[in-house]
């Protein structure tokens, strides 16, 4: 049965197809996984961010993204979007065909938005900027109401501000994240928020010993997690997502957590004293209690040393957005640990894209 990517009464067909996947994944990988909690997705109006290309056609500007089976890339509207995205896109490209200064050689546009009503507009040119252009992108923000920024080759021109600042409300708390125009931030806030309350249960009552976290990008996990735990140490290699990891921290007055730029492969070797990190010299490895560790890597998961690290670990809990490398990797940490839980969260509807969560004790 074919699905209509537009019919959300179609969503669940596409998830069981998803998960039938998952776990098929996980039995060809020998990974014995008997049940995982499912997380719907809203089916429409779940995306916080966008890109669309922007096509030049007969003196006009069009939004061009190609849909599966079409040919012609303009579009009107964009459903899964988010409805300020919505609610942005017909009056920004009206501007724009407004505006020759402003649609001049532009050739995307982004869309960063939030929750709480913040947005943040990225234009991108294949021409210098100058002061004309930032006159007029500068009436154009306040017209929206939004943040504007204006990119080209070498430049990268901020009116007000590169960021947004999101509010999710887990459990009975809020907490306050910076997300950056160039950083990675979670697209489904409605998941994230299903992610975080499902990992902040699995850690719950973990005040006398330490969490490790790899991967923390912009403090995402990090924020809600760190008031489970004695002290955080949190490893990122991005300067950018470390910068806004900081200022989350400081946002939320969260004082438990150690944060250094260092990839995962780094602190494994720090952690063998292997070799010594400068980054690291501020920071008394042994005086850590660790009892769990979170990881978050990229969809390429785990190298094997980072594996033979997690495994000295009573507690492993894993966020992973590929089931083919957590199937890898799992088929070597279930040697020595056990599946307690095990979470889908359905981030990326209408996609083969399916994240998910497993937390895992050691053995007896």
């Amino acid at each position: 049965m074919s699905i209509d990517y537009q019919d959300p009464d179609q969503y669940q067909l596409q998830l069981d197809n998803k998960i039938q996947r998952f776990y098929q994944t996980m039995a060809d990988a020998g990974v014995q996984l008997d049940r995982a909690t499912v997380h719907r997705s809203e089916p429409l109006g779940f995306r916080m961010r966008a890109e669309f290309r922007v096509w030049h056609e007969n003196g006009q500007a069009h939004y061009a993204m190609n849909k599966p089976g079409e040919k012609r890339p303009f579009i009107q509207d964009f459903p899964i979007g988010a409805p300020l995205i919505n609610q942005l896109m017909p009056p920004l490209l009206d501007a724009l065909n407004r505006s020759e200064i402003l649609s001049r050689k532009c050739f995307s546009v982004e869309f960063l938005t939030t929750t709480s009503g913040e947005a943040l507009i990225t234009l991108i040119y294949h021409r210098p900027l100058d002061e004309q252009w930032e006159v007029e992108a500068r009436a154009l923000q306040t017209e929206l109401d939004v943040a504007i920024i204006g990119r080209s080759r070498k430049q990268k021109l901020v009116l007000d501000r590169d960021y947004v600042t999101e509010v999710l409300q887990l459990h009975d708390r809020q907490y306050s994240y910076q997300q950056v125009e160039s950083g990675f931030t979670q697209p489904n806030a409605g998941i994230n928020c299903q992610m975080l309350n499902w990992a902040s249960n699995c850690v719950a009552n973990s005040n006398s010993q330490d969490l490790l976290e790899l991967y923390c990008g912009n403090g995402n996990f990090t924020v809600p997690l760190a008031r489970h735990f004695n002290a955080v140490l949190a490893t990122e290699i991005s300067k950018v997502s470390v910068n806004s990891a900081l200022t989350n921290f400081a946002a939320n007055q969260i004082d438990n957590i150690e944060v250094v730029r260092l990839s995962a492969e780094e602190l494994t070797q720090a952690l063998n004293k292997q070799r010594p990190f400068r980054r690291l010299a501020h920071i008394d490895l042994d005086s850590y209690n660790f009892s769990t560790v979170l990881v978050d890597p990229p969809r390429a998961g785990l190298d094997a040393d980072t594996e033979k690290l997690l495994c000295r670990f009573d507690r492993i809990l894993y966020i992973s957005c590929n089931p083919n490398t957590l199937a890898q990797n799992l088929a070597e940490i279930t040697k020595t640990h056990a599946i307690e839980a095990a979470a889908v969260f359905d981030q990326f509807p209408w996609t083969e894209h399916l994240e998910s969560g497993v937390l895992l004790s050691r053995s007896a």
